[in-house]
């Protein structure tokens, strides 16, 4: 029996079939489902060189790596740029990758390094509007607009002397070996493992801008958010300006590691202090406002939780979140009524993490149960309080990591307390408050739904 000359590839999780469908039962995606010819498998004699085995107990320097001067980029990556590093840079579109590495790749250009700038999407001159509206016209940044890999990769053969490559996008560059569109599962995985290999041989770092569908994960096969070294994300809502560069993998520094930028007219400008720019505009002397004291990555951050309770008598309630787990918030309201006695099934709920923030860690649980209970009783929170612990289905306050961080966070930006849940001696050690912060804990939600109650009471008395 002859074999098959062509197969069909999910393009949202590359699950192979035997023949095409509209929908794909592997992800559940329509429309993705392509035809790719099948590639011939090499065949690999057992003739290579030999390798070298190591024992695991000795040490190596760490890698050198170049800074691009723009601190919260650096940041995420865990100190700059690695030397044969490949990242993944993905977000919607619009959002602001390209100015971001375009401001990122000038910066290091002006130190003297030499940075290849590969567009796929964009013409030479377009990239030169984009520099001169940001002011970057004067970088010694090289620029070229190509998707043919085998020219690209011909290129930078020669490049032996560039620090940084950056390629916009993956999902655009094209290799004539590979019998499908560019964009395909084929054409992206076999274009990633051309360019990952040529910077390894060739000591520079990659940087490759990815799509994301619109569910907000990368396009294209998963497999290649395992190539890269680092995956970062660039999130944002369109109706605000700030945005977060957030690290979801880092093989040579801290996951989870935020960066926070400021869109502007002249580009996006860092966010040194986010804490203080999340809580500009909070007006502290309204019912259903907390603050929640968080922590992205090693960088402690304060941001305002916002909640509305309106009225509904249709019997079906509504529940809208914004920047928060909806599942999370259903199973604090369960809480709520069942263990604390706060009625909330008649009214819709909608909640709110103020800034775009994207809040996700467990111990923002306490806060927004907090602006529940404030919103429910219509007292406004103590505006100089911060709150932070994980709350279970008993309704028990539990312990979250770096309670000290984020008490100094408070401490430093004017906070007289801070709500958490009661301390436990961990061995020798004990949680400590900084000077001049006062602490409230508290062993279970109800205690602090009673203190609203309580405020609500004596106001109606």
């Amino acid at each position: 029996m002859a074999k098959p000359t062509s197969r069909f590839v999910c393009q949202s999780c590359a699950a192979i079939t035997a023949k095409w469908a509209g929908r794909c039962e592997a992800c559940g995606e329509w429309n993705t489902i392509v035809e790719e010819a099948v590639q011939a498998a090499p065949v690999i004699k057992s003739t290579g060189r030999r390798i070298e085995f190591v024992d695991l107990a000795g040490s190596t320097e760490p890698p050198p790596r170049a800074a691009t001067g723009i601190a919260e980029f650096d940041r995420v990556l865990g100190g700059g740029l690695v030397a044969g590093s490949a990242v993944l840079l993905a977000g919607d579109p619009g959002i602001g990758k390209s100015t971001l590495l375009l401001q990122a790749a000038a910066a290091l250009a002006k130190t003297g390094k030499r940075v290849l700038y590969v567009s796929g999407e964009e013409a030479i001159e377009q990239v030169r509007l984009r520099a001169r509206r940001l002011g970057l016209s004067d970088s010694k940044l090289e620029l070229a607009a190509a998707i043919n890999l085998r020219d690209i990769a011909g290129s930078l053969e020669h490049a032996t002397d560039a620090t940084l490559v950056v390629i916009d996008s993956i999902q655009t560059m094209w290799l004539d070996t590979i019998d499908s569109a560019p964009g395909t599962v084929g054409q992206v995985r076999a274009c990633s493992f051309e360019l990952i290999r040529l910077a390894k041989t060739r000591n520079f770092s990659l940087v490759l801008v990815g799509h994301v569908t619109k569910e907000g994960a990368i396009a294209g096969p998963r497999v290649l958010e395992h190539m890269v070294d680092a995956v970062l994300y660039f999130e944002g809502d369109r109706g605000h300006q700030f945005r977060i560069l957030r690290g979801v993998k880092n093989r040579f520094g801290a996951t989870d590691e935020i960066g926070v930028f400021e869109m502007t007219e002249r580009g996006l400008a860092e966010v040194a202090n986010p804490s203080a720019l999340f809580l500009a505009e909070r007006r502290g002397n309204v019912a259903g406002s907390a603050v929640f004291a968080g922590l992205e990555g090693t960088r402690p951050v304060l941001v305002e939780i916002q909640c509305l309770l309106a009225p509904n008598a249709s019997g079906s309630p509504r529940r809208s979140v914004i920047g928060w787990e909806a599942g999370r918030l259903g199973m604090l309201l369960a809480v709520l009524e069942t263990r604390c006695g706060l009625r909330l099934s008649a009214s819709d709920v909608y909640l709110n993490v103020a800034g775009g923030l994207r809040v996700t860690e467990p111990a923002a649980d306490l806060a927004v149960a907090a602006a529940l209970a404030s919103a429910a009783c219509e007292q406004p929170a103590d505006p100089g309080m911060v709150f932070f612990g994980e709350v279970g289905l008993s309704g028990e306050v539990r312990q979250v990591a770096q309670s000290e961080a984020r008490m100094k966070e408070a401490q430093k930006l004017g906070f007289e307390t801070a709500c958490l849940p009661r301390r436990v001696a961990r061995g020798n050690r004990t949680l400590t408050a900084p000077d001049g912060l006062k602490l409230h804990e508290i062993g279970h939600l109800s205690d602090l739904v009673a203190r609203f109650a309580g405020k609500a009471g004596a106001t109606r008395g």
